[in-house]
């Protein structure tokens, strides 16, 4: 990060470092079922906090319900701030499919908060709004929840501008959580309204995979002048370009894990930064 930013973001009344954890990667193949090794996957979870992560995100989709359940397990509710999203549902073939309307989101915050043991939950996000619900019901419907206490926060997921503008409306949004990195900026004027706002914007898919390839060059250059590697580059660039950015890169292995924290400690230059942003 330059200079300038901070290593930490306030949610609500949580401080947190902004490089967090994503714990879809906890659950079996294709996010279905437990992994083959859960106490594995728990000292995963738990290496993350000890490495000084205090911001783990999930969803009652993965597994469904595995990766909240694993992160109960692992102790670490009390060290970090859990971040989990209701709003879709998982057949028997793994497709995402959304459910927004009150009523199931009143049910899955519920069995969210059951699963975790809380007795409210840090941040709760809307997974993905539902064409076949009224997205206003579904942000009020959040808005009480929060009221009735089983939740501290509200988050959004997969949302656009006017959504963000429309659930501001209804209720304070914490968060929003979309697809972004430096090979898919769709949603930069997303970002740019958190940025605004003063709204966390947690950066899913963050590395971006095999899509750096775009960008190989750059990427290559600035990693090696940095002793980095190239998805280590991509977490830092995030870090660095935003304010608000909370990346929270996922994985199942404990040595990426650590690769992946040690890109908070990369600081890129504002030249660099601009390069990787072209």
């Amino acid at each position: 990060m330059t200079s300038n930013q901070s290593d930490t973001f306030e949610i609500g009344e949580y401080t947190v470092h902004r490089l967090g954890f994503g714990a879809m990667r906890l659950c079996g193949e294709n996010i279905i079922g437990a992994p083959a090794d859960e106490e594995a996957a728990r000292d995963v979870a738990r290496e993350a906090v000890e490495l000084g992560v205090d911001f783990v995100d999930t969803a009652d989709s993965y597994g469904p319900g595995t990766s909240e359940r694993l992160l109960s397990e692992a102790g670490i509710l009390d060290d970090a701030l859990i971040a989990t999203k209701g709003g879709i549902l998982r057949n028997p073939d793994g497709d995402w499919l959304p459910r927004g309307d009150p009523d199931y989101l009143r049910n899955a915050v519920l069995a969210s908060k059951d699963r975790l043991g809380v007795d409210s939950i840090d941040l709760y996000q809307l997974h993905r709004p539902d064409p076949d619900a009224d997205f206003e019901a579904s942000v009020t419907a959040l808005g009480e929840l929060k009221d009735d206490g089983l939740f501290d926060n509200v988050g959004l997921s997969n949302v656009s501008v006017e959504q963000l503008e429309t659930a501001r409306d209804h209720v304070e949004v914490a968060t929003v959580q979309n697809e972004y990195n430096l090979a898919n900026r769709e949603h930069q004027d997303v970002l740019d309204a958190c940025e605004a706002a003063g709204i966390g914007f947690i950066p899913y898919f963050p590395i971006g995979a095999g899509d750096l390839d775009e960008k190989a060059a750059v990427v290559d250059e600035v990693a090696e002048a940095h002793d980095a590697s190239r998805y280590q580059i991509a977490l830092a660039w995030l870090l660095g370009s935003s304010d608000v950015t909370l990346p929270i890169p996922g994985t199942s292995s404990v040595n990426h894990l650590r690769e992946n924290v040690a890109a908070s400690g990369i600081e890129l230059t504002d030249d660099e930064l601009a390069r990787l942003g072209q």
